[in-house]
């Protein structure tokens, strides 16, 4: 270095020096504006919930939001904390997502319960935001739905299906003689219907490839009926029946840069492939692959309860495999489990797994190169 550039050049004294932990890297976002842009992006699935089931829907909705939150800030009241904390929106998030995963005949004192298990056992156990492992949503739905079977699996038919009983809506019906009993003049108190997955998860398999086998889940996996789904006329959850309101939702995460694209696009394209391959070997074994993209909560947990910031993967290469694992363990529940719906139960396995996937995939530290062995070793 020469001594005229030595001359120029001018370094910071000690004491002009801050010093500050990471990160060192700042954005004009934060926790609070990144959770009212989820909940604007749950918006039209709230919507199409009312829409499909009425203000009972909202009802439920409302009751898991105001006991997330009002929990939240007991917790916060009794440890110490800034009862101040329950603004950042997360206990809103939360809420939401856990009235979006319950059914519209869902008591308030369970939406209590869940309330319960997502905030103090799924978050402010571990620490609170950020520091929690699994998804506080999907910790609340297993629980309830181990603890609670039958409140938990009671769906009600959407106001469409009861509206006109075609043959797509027959299908759904515990009740068969419907009609009957309506042409009768008798007064009808309550009415349940299937889900479409809890119809394939009783439908008897058949091995091989004979007419049956081709036609054993034709009545719920049809052009009608994918239709149907696709718009969210039929029973289920409040927010998961309507793959369009989702859909809608997850492409406004995406655009504005909330979530990771890889979860969603390996999520989905990992059960459309397993199902579609297993399909095609054994078509009296599982519906097509459509069947499985808009039923459940699949839609809603690839876009909404995957994508967590902080129970995912922070890397491209770990998004795709935690969703890749996501995806085939969502399909052997659904098939050969014991639920009918496994999606929630494969979100928190793979919760625990997402360090592993850290260590498998990490990132090279910046500057890194790898050492070069000595001539002769």
């Amino acid at each position: 270095m020469s001594e005229e550039f030595k001359s120029e050049l001018m370094l910071p004294k000690g004491e002009e020096l801050l010093l500050s932990s990471s990160p060192h890297i700042h954005d004009k976002e934060n926790i609070q504006s990144i959770m009212l842009k989820v909940v604007a992006a749950l918006l039209p699935a709230v919507a199409a919930g009312i829409y499909f089931f009425g203000w009972s829907a909202l009802l439920v909705i409302f009751w898991c939001v105001f006991f997330c939150i009002t929990l939240e800030m007991v917790w916060c009241y009794f440890a110490g904390k800034p009862v101040s904390t329950v603004l950042d929106g997360s206990a809103l998030v939360t809420g939401l997502l856990l009235g979006l995963n319950v059914s519209v005949a869902t008591s308030w004192w369970v939406c209590l319960l869940g309330g319960v298990l997502a905030i103090w056992l799924g978050k402010q156990v571990f620490g609170g935001l950020g520091q929690n492992p699994f998804n506080p949503a999907a910790v609340a739905r297993v629980g309830l739905l181990i603890a609670l079977p039958k409140e938990l699996t009671t769906w009600l038919p959407s106001h469409d299906m009861t509206a006109a009983l075609g043959s797509y809506s027959k299908v759904f019906y515990t009740t068969p003689d419907f009609t009957k009993i309506q042409e009768a003049g008798h007064v009808i108190d309550g009415m349940t219907c299937a889900t479409p997955l809890s119809l394939a998860q009783t439908t008897e398999k058949i091995l091989g490839h004979s007419e049956q086998a081709f036609n054993n889940f034709a009545q719920i996996a049809n052009p009608e009926a994918y239709w149907q789904y696709f718009l969210g006329n039929m029973g289920g959850c409040i927010g998961e029946t309507s793959a369009l309101a989702i859909l809608i939702g997850g492409g406004l995460l995406i655009a504005m840069k909330l979530i990771r694209w890889q979860i969603p696009v390996f999520y989905l394209g990992t059960v459309a492939i397993f199902t579609g391959v297993l399909h095609y070997f054994c078509p009296g074994v599982t519906p097509p692959p459509l069947f499985h993209l808009l039923t459940g909560g699949l839609m809603l947990a690839a876009f909404f309860m995957a994508t967590d910031m902080v129970t995912s993967p922070i890397t491209g290469k770990g998004a795709a495999l935690f969703a890749v694992m996501l995806g085939i363990m969502t399909c052997v529940i659904r098939i050969w489990g014991g639920f009918p719906e496994g999606v929630s139960f494969s979100i928190l396995l793979m919760n625990a797994l997402v360090p592993l996937i850290e260590r498998i995939v990490r990132l090279k530290p910046f500057g890194y190169r790898k050492p070069i062995p000595a001539k002769g070793a």
